[in-house]
């Protein structure tokens, strides 16, 4: 399978949520997802709450369907200033170990793990992920289009469905919504590579409490 890198001319499929979610054909994403009680409620609508006012504040409109490409249209200080406070600080806040974290157990990381890896080759091509004790990374080439949510819900019922057996427990187990990025450069493909499997020393994880892998 051959996977592009993000094209701002070709076609792209929008949708949104609380974030938005930008899919193109045979594209290379990395993708976030968390558990339910990964990062509390207050900190997440204080964190919605000053990403709104700063994109209004920079001439955007957060409310727009296309306002993630008036955000790129910005001056690269100002592109990087929005990363910098709230891309990079919801990674932040999912490091800081919020909730019961229950994906430090090894049993449970593993039904994630094997999942990813069920299709690889088939529908995708993964890259390389991390099962953190309460969320998780991914990269991969994904065939198609709009797949990338299709196949996000697919991991997230099965893995869920298995997780909560394991537990003993019915109802939410991740949250709804993933974080998703179209990859823009074989450069970019390498940090979020780096990125990847550097995270649980960042977040300072013993050995036993995280899971890697990567080509």
């Amino acid at each position: 399978m051959e996977f592009r890198f993000f094209d701002p001319s070709a076609k792209t499929e929008v949708t949104h949520g609380h974030l938005p979610h930008w899919e193109q054909l045979n594209a290379y994403y990395f993708i976030t997802w968390r558990t339910a009680d990964s990062i509390p409620k207050e900190l997440f609508e204080k964190w919605h709450a000053e990403r709104e006012i700063w994109l209004r504040g920079h001439g955007v409109d957060p409310s727009a369907e296309d306002w993630q490409r008036e955000l790129e249209m910005l001056p690269e200080n100002e592109h990087q200033e929005f990363y910098r406070l709230f891309t990079t600080k919801w990674h932040v806040m999912l490091d800081e170990c919020h909730g019961e974290c229950v994906l430090r157990r090894p049993e449970l990381s593993a039904i994630v793990a094997e999942n990813l890896l069920y299709q690889d080759g088939i529908k995708y091509s993964m890259e390389a992920f991390v099962v953190m004790p309460n969320h998780v990374h991914v990269l991969a080439g994904v065939a198609g289009r709009g797949e990338m949510k299709r196949l996000c819900r697919n991991w997230k019922r099965y893995t869920a469905g298995r997780i909560n057996a394991v537990l003993n427990r019915e109802g939410q187990f991740w949250q709804w919504e993933s974080f998703d990025h179209l990859v823009r450069s074989e450069a970019s493909l390498r940090k979020f590579r780096e990125y990847v499997v550097n995270n649980p020393v960042k977040a300072r994880l013993k050995a036993n409490e995280y899971r890697v892998w990567t080509k």
